[in-house]
């Protein structure tokens, strides 16, 4: 059994680490790994210092050592590379520690790889990658398309390839283009993963509760969960909703959403929509799925860009969990063949009320829609079936490899 550290460059109250990284460190301590997870927590304020404590008992109690480094934010680039200091300076006073540094993206994977070159102890390095970080941020208009920082990204990114003993890949889209089929290392395809368990809730009592809480009556509801902004498509999103409208007319969107009701309120107004036809609100992700209880078809536009074939998006698995068939634009990760071949929903290859149409005739074609979602999801995403068993599998081969 390992003794491995996990490296997460977030904060550990973010709803991505509460679904998608304390789960996996759950599952992991399944066979027994002991585990170790060092945050990046933001600026906190003199009453946080209570509860990070109560979270830190909670996760000891859990078998899990929780430790965190200050995150800091401006000037960006300088933040990071003091960040990333930060991090391998603990990693190395640690090193003798760990059998494996587990790395979530670049970033904590580069804090793991330079505390490893500095030390006489090598544990074995995951580079779980998770997406291609250098081309989200040009294809966000966050960096310019092969300016510096990109370019700098994509030397520590190729070192890292090199360095790395194994590795985490969302997609097989992504496995393809990143690693040769003669590749030597464990590579393993691992999407976002829910546990199935938490939508339970998502049944015929929450659906009524949800609906009479909201005023929805038997109205029918498409619903989007997630952020706008970036890849997320808040325009597309608003003018599905108007399509859907088109055919029902009497339809009510659901937005489940953390960003800034201002960024999709005025949209949905600007497509006809007056309060009483809409929901928009931030809701906290224990309740997420009894909010998607209430819907009947769910939405999920990304841009399609080149960095999204590496994307596995987490509203996906749990609109499959939930029995929900998927609306959802073509060319991003696995979604095509997922939807295709489970036929679990129906794809958009552009963004007009013509396509909007025929999704939906796609969506009422397809028979006992409900129960193959649940089973889709179960099958594709399910975190002790899926995740879990592939993450145990890859620490492992990380364990018997030379």
């Amino acid at each position: 059994m390992a003794n491995a550290l996990y490296v997460c460059y977030f904060g550990l109250r973010e709803p991505l680490v509460q679904t998608q990284v304390l789960p996996y460190l759950r599952e992991l301590k399944k066979d027994g790994h002991e585990m170790t997870l060092l945050t990046f927590e933001p600026a906190r304020e003199a009453d946080d210092i209570a509860e990070f404590r109560a979270i830190g008992d909670k996760l000891a109690a859990e078998g899990i050592e929780w430790d965190w480094l200050p995150y800091h934010k401006r000037p960006s680039a300088v933040a990071t590379a003091w960040d990333i200091f930060r991090g391998a300076l603990y990693i190395w006073r640690r090193i003798e520690r760990f059998d494996i540094l587990h790395g979530r993206v670049h970033v904590p994977t580069l804090m793991g790889a330079l505390a490893r070159r500095f030390s006489l102890k090598k544990p074995k390095l995951l580079f779980d990658i998770r997406g291609f970080f250098p081309e989200e941020y040009t294809d966000a208009g966050i960096w310019p398309e092969n300016g510096l920082l990109y370019r700098g990204a994509k030397r520590v990114e190729r070192w890292l390839l090199k360095e790395a003993d194994g590795f985490v890949v969302l997609t097989n889209k992504a496995k393809e283009i990143l690693f040769s089929s003669g590749e030597q290392r464990p590579v393993e395809v691992i999407p976002c993963c829910v546990d199935m368990k938490r939508f339970a809730d998502a049944n015929a009592e929450s659906r009524k509760f949800v609906r009479e809480a909201l005023g929805i009556g038997d109205r029918f509801v498409g619903v989007y969960v997630g952020a706008f902004g970036g890849w997320y498509m808040e325009n597309e999103t608003a003018a599905f909703f108007s399509a859907l409208r088109s055919r029902y007319p009497d339809a009510f969107a659901l937005i489940l959403t953390q960003s800034r009701k201002e960024m999709i309120e005025p949209l949905m107004r600007n497509h006809g929509f007056s309060e009483s036809d809409y929901y928009i609100a931030k809701v906290p992700s224990t309740d997420i799925p009894r909010y998607l209880s209430a819907a009947d078809v769910a939405v999920s536009f990304i841009k399609p860009c080149y960095s999204k074939q590496a994307s596995s998006p987490t509203k996906n698995a749990e609109y499959l969990a939930c029995g929900l068939p998927i609306v959802a634009n073509a060319g991003i990760g696995d979604v095509d063949a997922l939807i295709q071949t489970n036929q679990v929903g129906a794809l958009v290859k552009s963004f007009d009320e013509e396509s909007f149409l025929r999704s939906f005739d796609d969506i009422e074609k397809l028979a006992d829609g409900s129960s193959r979602c649940r089973k889709t999801a179960k099958d594709e995403f399910d975190l002790d079936r899926v995740g879990g068993q592939r993450y145990r599998a890859m620490y492992s081969s990380l364990l018997t490899s030379k």
